[in-house]
């Protein structure tokens, strides 16, 4: 019996083995898709270097581009600030076409007239060029020295401080050299005039009409006596300015010390 039930047992093992055999072995329906073929790139080591060389010589050429860019900006920067100083240095109401050309003219005249002599040729030729510049171009000459001077306080104070003691020097000898002729001028024009009275005396010789000079001294003394007044006017001016400052310094003073007391309170 036994036996039996083991053989009935291995053949419905068989069976089944069979049939699921035979179900993996019957063909779909249905076509089936293609398999997805999947490529995996490998770059060989050539590649890797000649792509390692590209990036390098890209990287070179962008940092120099930006560099070339940078200069490039810096200069047009320069240009636009050398422009715009050019023109506010330049006074608009003055010509610069015959002006320009007389200066040139002033100065190679000063180096023809010069062309023998060194000394002359080295100092002539400035001399005249600074001379024509205040004559011709007196504003922009003004606007020029006020520059200079400024880049020479910035730059070199020490330079700058020395040149504005010798231009002071320079300007009260000036000053002294004016006052000099003038009182000069004025002894000899009193001797002349104490001599030609001796002779009106001497003489009877009315001189002094016949010259006129009865006129030039009447328009002195009206000279002399309208700059004697304007120099009272800015003096009186002056000191009223000064009384008003003081004034106003005295109130100052005197708000400060009430707010105190309030400020404490």
């Amino acid at each position: 019996m036994l036996r039996v039930l083991a053989s009935r047992r291995v053949v419905g093992a068989a069976a089944v083995a069979v049939g699921v055999h035979g179900s993996r072995d019957k063909l779909p329906i249905y076509p089936a898709p293609d398999p997805e073929v999947v490529l995996v790139e490998t770059p060989s080591e050539l590649e890797k270097r000649i792509g390692v060389a590209r990036r390098a010589v890209t990287a070179t050429y962008l940092d120099a581009h930006a560099r070339v860019q940078s200069v490039i900006s810096r200069w047009i920067g320069v240009e636009q600030a050398v422009e715009n100083r050019v023109k506010s240095l330049i006074a608009p109401d003055e010509p610069l076409t015959p002006g320009i050309l007389y200066v040139g003219v002033a100065t190679l005249t000063g180096s023809v007239l010069a062309r023998n002599r060194l000394f002359w040729r080295l100092t002539l030729p400035p001399t005249l060029l600074v001379l024509s510049l205040n004559h011709f171009l007196p504003k922009t000459t003004h606007n020029v020295s006020a520059y200079l001077a400024e880049l020479e306080e910035k730059h070199f104070p020490t330079l700058a401080e020395k040149h504005e003691i010798a231009k002071q020097h320079s300007a009260m000898t000036w000053e002294r050299v004016k006052d000099a002729t003038k009182s000069g001028r004025e002894t000899f024009s009193n001797g002349v005039a104490t001599l030609v009275g001796k002779v009106e005396e001497t003489t009877g010789l009315k001189l002094r009409e016949t010259l006129g000079w009865r006129d030039r001294v009447v328009k002195a003394a009206e000279t002399t006596a309208r700059e004697t007044l304007e120099k009272a006017e800015e003096t009186i001016v002056s000191a009223k300015a000064t009384v008003d400052a003081k004034v106003e310094e005295a109130k100052e003073a005197v708000e400060q010390k009430v707010e105190q007391p309030k400020r404490l309170v």
